[in-house]
């Protein structure tokens, strides 16, 4: 069963100004998208998937729509302004989880973000719902066996839930149980985590699994800079990083778009203060934005907002890489 299709072309799609000016150029003019999956044809460069997918957020009872999420993240990101770097971006389309079917979609994205890593190639990923991180976490894992990987969670929600099939609410309990499959520690911080969010029993799974939490009341008035100190601890005890961020830590009124909207949540200008030293770490190597859902948004807005955290992301993994 083939899961896998090439992105539309015509989603990439925005206004020229190439007339003003040769520089004068926007992300839909310079985006490579393929019509086959061929990672060894780009190595080096930024793999842009998408899991079109929201079987996960309907057996964890959340609202379905998800599947939508990267075709319409893309629309958003085609009309930003491309600089330097952004040209590195290909997009190697979709995986899309037929209907109740979600583990061989999940299989299908593990494989497909394996072999973009052993391409020596970021992923990117849009998902569909937070069961997008099983399988983009275990392919970061399986791609680096020997090294020390952190799993850096932007999120509500501590997403450890014990459950007699995968959904959106099991990936980082799965990702556990697969570091101990391969006798390697679990090293996974949540940053935004919300106590009226997630059960007792849920924080006692993160104590008993070491998982680091700083929550949203502590990301929203932090006089020790506790967050700072946080990521220095990340950066320095890791090798690579893989950053999953759920849109759904961002307060309602900056993201309406999501299966469960935050009452409180962490604004995207702290959310930059994160997403930004573990870019210019040079150790960051996969990020995914997931359970967006096009279906609640208003006027585009959860669409911009996500789609300038992609940007970003793209902007500074170059940047890094080629400073001035």
């Amino acid at each position: 069963m083939n899961l896998w299709q090439p992105t539309p072309t015509e989603l990439w799609q925005g206004r020229d100004d190439s007339a003003e000016s040769p520089v004068a150029k926007r992300l839909f003019q310079t985006v490579t998208v393929t019509r086959d999956f061929a990672p060894e044809s780009h190595r080096g460069k930024i793999a842009l998937l998408g899991f079109a997918c929201d079987e996960g957020v309907k057996r964890n009872q959340g609202r379905p729509g998800a599947h939508q999420g990267p075709d319409a993240l893309r629309k958003a990101l085609a009309n930003m302004a491309s600089y330097g770097g952004h040209d590195l971006l290909v997009d190697l389309g979709n995986v899309h989880a037929e209907p109740e079917l979600l583990e061989p979609a999940q299989q299908a994205l593990h494989d497909a973000v394996l072999a973009c890593q052993r391409a020596q190639m970021k992923t990117l990923v849009f998902g569909g719902g937070h069961e997008t991180a099983w399988p983009h976490g275990s392919g970061v894992l399986d791609a680096f066996p020997k090294e020390n990987v952190a799993i850096v969670n932007l999120d509500a929600h501590l997403d450890l839930r014990h459950a007699a099939e995968a959904t959106s609410g099991t990936p980082f309990r799965q990702l556990a149980l697969h570091c101990e499959s391969q006798n390697r520690r679990f090293n996974y911080t949540c940053y935004g985590a919300s106590r009226a969010a997630n059960t007792q029993a849920l924080w006692q799974e993160a104590r008993e699994r070491q998982v680091t939490v700083l929550e949203d009341l502590t990301l929203l008035d932090d006089h020790v800079g506790a967050l700072q100190k946080d990521l220095q601890r990340v950066i320095a005890e890791h090798d690579r990083i893989y950053l999953t961020i759920d849109l759904d830590v961002l307060p309602t009124w900056e993201m309406p778009a999501v299966s469960a909207p935050a009452a409180l949540g962490v604004p995207l200008a702290i959310l930059l203060r994160i997403v930004m030293p573990l870019c210019q770490s040079g150790k960051l190597q996969a990020v995914d934005l997931v359970e967006f859902n096009p279906q609640y948004d208003r006027d585009g807005q959860g669409a911009r907002t996500a789609a300038r955290l992609a940007w970003q992301i793209v902007h500074c993994w170059h940047a890094w890489q080629h400073p001035h």
